[in-house]
């Protein structure tokens, strides 16, 4: 997609310094209704040089003369703007805080189809709480804070160095996703509810996602029937792009099976929500179709959902199998908020392990991504959403045998891979507050690109990196990658230590 130069506009003093700098943002999400406002007024103030940013894509068309802005000047227009206003991205918050303005803001709203969730809303109602923009919903209320800047600048600048530069990144980023997660839990667990011993266990539903892996499969199966968990368990096998094998489905006694076809979007996620919307159970359990879960893994996260009935998932750790080599990863704390998973994957928290309130997707934040390309992170960008409802509930040992082998699903799709973190990033915008995190995912865009074999974008990933965290292990290995050692080595030497990129 192309990028439209804004059209030249001088200030009645003949500098180039905009009076107004508008920024959008992203583009997966429109906002029409924020070009239209930054229209008004400029047609309201044809004196005025009122610059527009459109994320990369071009600009839709439009009735007024306001020119767009390309997204790589926005950091210097913003510098010599007077005011400058903002989606509710923190990212672009922050990008206008360090350029020393106290931005107007206007979030996007879900009611007008303008956003997934509520996420921006309540971030720019707490970042407005906290003192940190100006925030405001209506044309009338945005136009006012206009005129208000414009008469005294003052009201509306912030010291630069106040909140940004390297010295202040981490404790920056910290108090922002503390504004995300309720004032910060610190890791802390929520307080327990003493279960009555008269209740009964749950039902669960299992779902099995499989493809072209009828053994695994089998063996699946058989670790989620020898469960020692006094309730009934029923297993859901969704045959993703491969035919349903009708042998494995039964009614009978406390574990029985069915065996349904990926009724939606081809792949993992798909296949997933095609069981979760299957389910008539509360709760819901993923397991993929070459994990094994050890005996007492559900009955330890049921007794968690039965003592904290307002914990909406809980997780357990992992006993990783690679070439016969076994690591154990078990994250060694019991309560996972948002900020965590932006600092780290946490890739203890494997999908095989989730347990989850089928009502907390159903009805609340949605169930798996069909968006992400290739279903690849769908479940690091399901845990993120479960993460801002509340804090995840962890079990501090290993449930489950992870099998990685050359035939799980994204084995060596560069492509795939690199695209799908690509959308991640820009779906969730606070990773640039998180400097190690958005490193973190730079990096393995960076090798994934390097393995694909395009050497000019993941150097230019590689920069991005170390821009952001000099220390970041990931873009070392993707620059080994350029120079020509195989990828395939680098994740076996990896995975030997139970480890991913």
């Amino acid at each position: 997609m192309t990028e439209q130069t804004a059209r030249s506009a001088h200030r009645p003093d003949g500098s180039d310094h905009p009076d107004v700098v508008v920024s959008l943002g992203t583009d997966h999400h429109a906002f029409d209704r924020l070009v239209r406002w930054a229209d008004d007024y400029a047609r309201r103030r044809p004196d005025l040089r009122v610059l527009v940013q459109h994320g990369h894509s071009s600009a839709p068309e439009r009735a007024s003369g306001t020119p767009f802005l390309p997204g790589e000047e926005l950091s210097g227009a913003m510098r010599g703007a007077a005011v400058v206003v903002t989606h509710g991205g923190p990212g672009t918050i922050t990008q206008a805080r360090a350029a020393g303005h106290l931005p107007v803001v206007v979030a996007r709203d879900p009611e007008l189809e303008e956003h997934v969730d509520d996420h921006q809303l309540l971030f720019v109602r707490r970042v407005e709480e906290a003192g940190r923009v100006h925030a405001c919903s209506t044309a009338q209320q945005l136009h006012a804070f206009l005129d208000r800047a414009l008469a005294s600048p003052e009201d509306f600048r912030v010291d630069p160095g106040s909140d940004d530069g390297p010295d202040r990144a981490a404790l920056r980023a910290g108090e922002l996703i503390d504004l995300l997660t309720d004032g910060g839990q610190d890791g802390a667990a929520p307080a327990a509810v003493t279960p009555d011993p008269a209740d009964t266990w749950p039902a669960v539903t299992v779902v099995v996602p499989t493809r072209d892996r009828p053994e695994l499969l089998r063996r699946t199966l058989r670790a989620i029937v020898e469960q020692d968990y006094p309730g009934r368990i029923t297993t859901i096998v969704v045959f993703d792009n491969d035919q349903p094998d009708p042998s494995l489905a039964h009614s009978e006694g406390d574990r029985p099976v069915r065996v349904v076809t990926n009724t939606l979007t081809p792949g993992l996620a798909g296949a997933r929500n095609t069981g979760v919307l299957g389910a008539d159970t509360d709760l819901v359990a993923f397991c993929d179709d070459d994990d094994t879960w050890m005996p007492e893994k559900l009955r330890a996260q049921v007794e968690v959902m039965r003592a904290e009935p307002g914990t909406d998932m809980v997780c357990c750790g992992i006993q990783v199998v690679y070439d016969k080599v076994e690591s154990e990863r078990v994250l060694d704390r019991t309560s996972v908020t948002f900020g965590d998973l932006l600092r780290s994957r946490l890739t203890e928290l494997h999908p095989s392990t989730f347990l989850i309130r089928r009502g907390a997707m159903i009805g609340g934040c949605g169930t798996v991504s069909e968006e992400i390309p290739g279903s690849y992170a769908e479940d690091y960008e399901l845990l993120l959403r479960l993460a801002r409802r509340g804090p995840i509930r962890n079990i501090p040992e290993p449930g489950v045998r992870v099998l990685w082998h050359r035939k799980s699903f994204f084995s060596e799709r560069w492509q795939t891979i690199s695209t799908a973190l690509r959308w991640l990033l820009e779906r969730y915008p606070e990773f640039a507050l998180v400097p190690r995190g958005y490193a973190r995912v730079a990096g393995q865009i960076a090798f994934a690109e390097a393995a694909a074999g395009r050497r000019g974008r993941a150097l230019g990933w590689i920069g991005r990196t170390l821009r952001r965290r000099p220390v970041e292990g990931r873009a070392y290995l993707a620059f080994l990658v350029v120079c020509g050692f195989p990828a395939g080595w680098v994740l076996r030497l990896l995975h030997l230590r139970g480890r991913g990129l």
